[in-house]
C-alpha cells in the first residue's frame, strides 16, 4: 500500500499506440498513484492525444496489462487528464471532441504544474 505523500504526480505520456508498452505503463503508474493517495495530473501529447477522444482507449489492447480505458476512467475520476493545445490542434481535435473531464492546455500549464512545490514530473 501506498504512503500518503506531500508531493503530487505529473506525468506526460508521448506514447500511444505506436508504443503501447510505454502507454500503458503512463497510464498504469497515474492510477496507482492515485490509488495510493497521490495528486496526479496525467497529460496527454503526442500520439497519446488520440487517448482524448471518445472510444479510444477501449480500442487499445495490450496483453498482461489492464484495460486502457479503466485506467482512463479511474485517472479523470481523481485526478487531472490534459490533452496538449498543440497535439490536439495537429490532430484536428478541439473541446468537443474530447471526453468529459479532459481539458486542453499547453506548455505553460505543464511548467507550472511540474515545477509546483513537492511535484515529481515524470515523462514517458
Amino acid at each position: 500500500m501506498l504512503r500518503v505523500m506531500a508531493r503530487s504526480l505529473v506525468i506526460k505520456t508521448t506514447a500511444g499506440a505506436d508504443a503501447p508498452e510505454r502507454c500503458s505503463q503512463a497510464f498504469t503508474v497515474a492510477a496507482t498513484a492515485l490509488a495510493g493517495g497521490v495528486p496526479t495530473s496525467l497529460w496527454l501529447t503526442g500520439e497519446s492525444a488520440w487517448f482524448a477522444l471518445p472510444g479510444r482507449a477501449a480500442q487499445f489492447e495490450l496483453p498482461h496489462s489492464a484495460p486502457l480505458a479503466d485506467l482512463l476512467e479511474a485517472i479523470l475520476a481523481g485526478g487531472t487528464v490534459t490533452l496538449c493545445t498543440q497535439c490536439a490542434a495537429r490532430r484536428g481535435i478541439g473541446p468537443d471532441d474530447v471526453i468529459p473531464g479532459v481539458r486542453i492546455a499547453g506548455a505553460a500549464v505543464f511548467v507550472e504544474e511540474a515545477l509546483q512545490e513537492g511535484a515529481q514530473a515524470l515523462v514517458y
